[in-house]
């Protein structure tokens, strides 16, 4: 399996230059994919096979670097963080790239940063897969005050927090920018509201590990969603069900069934 990264572009938006890849069929579905928290598109999407899976189906794969992330650019002002800007950031990659509509899968921050896509722009999104997040889209994930106190703190040997060794050393591992990241957390959380998730009617699934303590319930969100299934990923905690092939599959028969 080649799992290298390939080449990026990018584009302007909001005064921030936006690093992304286009890869695949270019005469595919388009279908875009928005990593999570901390991650980029080569984390998130290349190494874990999710580029090389939906390539061979058949299909244009489009990711990008979200703002603070990756090889995009990093305020490190709170305030340019909050998902609906960073949904823009998407949209605005789908006009760069002159494509009207797409399927929309994210990941954990990313399926949020979709959910917010979905309700502003409709008329882009073909479907959405929601990984990594169910019901704490609507409800919350709980307190991240202490992964931003350990993104910030001098070393991770001074981090006692579970949840943020977890985070700074994944923050380490993808050689991020940490103060870029903590802005980030700040405000990314933003919740979207059951009334609103309510109204999010195009095919969506929602795919959420057994043994994810951060995501919520998946079933709990499809319920609340008039055209969204749920689909276990067996023995998966948040951070490595990412590239399950459980995931995988129900993407792809998902997308087959569209």
């Amino acid at each position: 399996m080649n799992l290298n990264p390939p080449a990026f572009n990018t584009f302007s938006h909001d005064g921030l230059t936006l690093s992304y890849f286009d890869e695949g069929d270019p005469s595919g579905a388009p279908v875009l994919l928005i990593h999570g928290f901390a991650s980029s598109a080569t984390v998130n999407w290349v190494h874990t096979g999710w580029l090389k899976t939906l390539g061979e189906a058949g299909y244009r794969v489009i990711a990008l670097d979200n703002r603070g992330h990756g090889a995009s650019d990093k305020p490190h002002d709170s305030e340019l963080y909050h998902p609906q800007m960073m949904a823009d950031d998407a949209v605005a990659l789908l006009e760069h790239l002159g494509i009207p509509e797409a399927h929309i899968m994210g990941y954990s921050m990313g399926a949020r940063i979709s959910a917010f896509l979905a309700l502003a722009h409709p008329e882009r999104v073909r479907s959405l897969v929601f990984g990594g997040l169910g019901i704490g889209m609507c409800d919350g994930v709980g307190d991240w005050d202490p992964i931003a106190d350990a993104l910030l703190a001098p070393t991770l040997a001074d981090v006692t927090h579970e949840r943020g060794r977890m985070f700074r050393a994944f923050a380490e591992q993808t050689k991020s920018d940490r103060f870029a990241l903590a802005a980030c957390i700040a405000t990314s959380r933003d919740l979207v509201s059951r009334e609103a998730i309510a109204k999010v009617d195009m095919p969506t699934l929602i795919a959420v590990g057994t043994k994810d303590d951060i995501a919520g319930s998946a079933i709990e969100l499809a319920d609340l969603m008039p055209n969204a299934t749920a689909l276990d990923i067996p023995n998966r905690d948040h951070m490595i069900a990412t590239g399950d092939r459980v995931f995988k599959a129900g993407v792809v028969e998902f997308y087959a069934s569209l």
